[in-house]
């Protein structure tokens, strides 16, 4: 999530070399940090793998379908945004997208000012409702970087806290890796210092915040 005002992610998984081309540089130009997929299965590994603002894919992809992709995802907890585009637009088709789990649905071929305009509207509504996540018995306040739990008083996290507990919660049903982990929030450091911010938010926040999953990782804790 880029609440903090950092520069938007997005992944796009498209197949079309030429499409690929001209809607990087085109996102690129609108201030997304762009990754490209050009297989389902890349695109599942990435979305498994990284933290992203909004996805925007294409359905007919080789390795893995789209929409199956897109249900992959949902079903790991991964919650990112997403456009599908496609060349398959009949009624029918945006149903099953929208079914699969994509919160909006453009039709190739497509206008390129309506498809910014969607990719920012996603954005918008996305951030509306991303400010605060669900964590074990209670609420993690992204903008304040404060965690309520039960009764108690709000308690203020440090970044790197704040960070690693909302990876955690934005994918509660996924087993992080130390991997997974320091890439995506201790970049700058290694593995080692995961364990000490997971004891660091265990001692604020109480034990149960965070589960050990014994020679995998970490996981969201399932009760405080």
């Amino acid at each position: 999530m880029s609440s903090s005002g950092e520069t938007p992610r997005l992944l796009l998984i498209e197949d079309e070399p030429a499409l690929v081309a001209m809607l990087s540089a085109l996102l690129s130009e609108e201030g997304y940090e762009v990754d490209v997929a050009p297989d389902g299965q890349r695109g599942l590994h990435l979305g498994l793998t990284r933290r992203y603002d909004v996805l925007l894919l294409d359905r007919g992809l080789p390795a893995v379908e789209g929409l199956d992709l897109l249900t992959r995802l949902r079903s790991r907890g991964v919650t990112v945004p997403t456009l599908v585009l496609s060349a398959l637009g009949n009624p029918a088709d945006r149903v099953a997208g929208l079914d699969a789990g994509a919160e909006d649905y453009l039709a190739k071929p497509f206008d390129i000012d309506e498809l910014l305009a969607r990719l920012r509207a996603l954005r918008r509504r996305h951030l509306d409702t991303a400010r605060t996540l669900p964590v074990p018995g209670g609420l993690l306040d992204l903008d304040t970087r404060q965690a309520t739990i039960g009764d108690q008083d709000p308690v203020r996290l440090s970044e790197r806290e704040c960070a690693l507990l909302a990876t955690l919660a934005g994918r509660p049903s996924r087993v992080f890796t130390r991997e997974d982990l320091q890439s995506l929030v201790f970049d700058d450091a290694g593995t080692d210092v995961i364990e000490t911010y997971v004891h660091y938010l265990r001692r604020k926040l109480g034990r149960g915040v965070v589960d050990t999953v014994r020679g995998r990782g970490y996981q969201l804790g399932r009760q405080a």
